[in-house]
């Protein structure tokens, strides 16, 4: 009979609970490594959704900028177009006016007079003394001169014109192209963006020549300037005057319109 060993099933016991231990400590460094890979995973996923959207995001930026540029490439070529066809129109309109600078110069130039020589009679007493007599103008001379100043406003070189119409003026003030000379020389001021000499060579030609026929729209570039150096007031005043000495011109045509706003 074999004789029993007391400490064994302390022995076993222990050993039982060991390999108990073991199996649970395995079984849960099997379950942190399953997390650890499904957080990763998750992280992997998340963080290729982030770069999906920056991606879009980035190209839906660089779409805009593009269209930004096509936009600001399509807006200045239409004001290259309008600066073009601003520039034309000015251009037209000078040519307009010239135009009918000349029409009217046609009009309004008399003819000239026609100065009969009279017989000297040798038995008559000479005078004592002769009159100064003022010495002739040239139509022709003056004429160039004038056209010089006005080809100059035409070609949009309007220091030059201001100058050179400036100088007619002063050099032929009797002639019957000095109105015009003088209406000129405020249009030049005019484009110039001179509004005060505007009005002071514009005054001249209402005040010396009331009748010509640049009088009326002489009085409506004065009501013009007026109005832009804010002066409502005589604006106002200026177009009434228009209308009550020129009531048939086409400039008072235009006042009508412009006192109604």
């Amino acid at each position: 009979m074999t004789a029993r060993w007391p400490g064994r099933p302390r022995v076993l016991g222990i050993a039982l609970l060991l390999g108990a231990l073991g199996a649970q400590q395995a079984n849960a460094g099997l379950f942190d490594d399953e997390e650890a890979r499904r957080q990763i995973n998750d992280l992997a996923i998340k963080s290729n959704e982030r770069l999906d959207t920056t991606a879009k995001a980035q190209m839906e930026l660089a779409n805009q900028i593009q269209a930004l540029r096509d936009e600001a490439a399509r807006l200045r070529g239409q004001v290259e177009t309008l600066s073009y066809e601003l520039e034309a129109a000015k251009k037209r309109q000078q040519d307009f006016y010239v135009d009918l600078d000349g029409r009217l110069r046609k009009i309004e130039t008399p003819a000239p007079a026609r100065v009969d020589a009279k017989p000297v009679d040798e038995g008559s007493p000479a005078p004592a003394t002769e009159a100064p007599r003022k010495v002739a103008s040239d139509p022709a001379a003056e004429t160039r001169e004038y056209e010089a100043a006005l080809n100059l406003f035409r070609a949009n070189k309007l220091k030059e014109a201001a100058t050179a119409f400036e100088a007619f003026a002063k050099a032929h003030p009797d002639s019957t192209l000095t109105p015009n000379a003088y209406y000129w020389l405020g249009n030049a001021h005019y484009a110039l963006r001179d509004c005060r000499k505007t009005i002071d060579a514009q005054r001249v030609v209402v005040g010396k020549w009331p009748t010509h026929a640049k009088a009326p729209d002489a009085l409506l570039n004065v009501a013009t300037c007026q109005q832009e150096l804010g002066d409502s007031k005589s604006a106002r005043t200026t177009l009434e005057a228009l209308l009550a000495k020129y009531p048939e011109s086409s400039a008072a045509t235009a006042a009508k319109q412009r006192l109604k706003k």
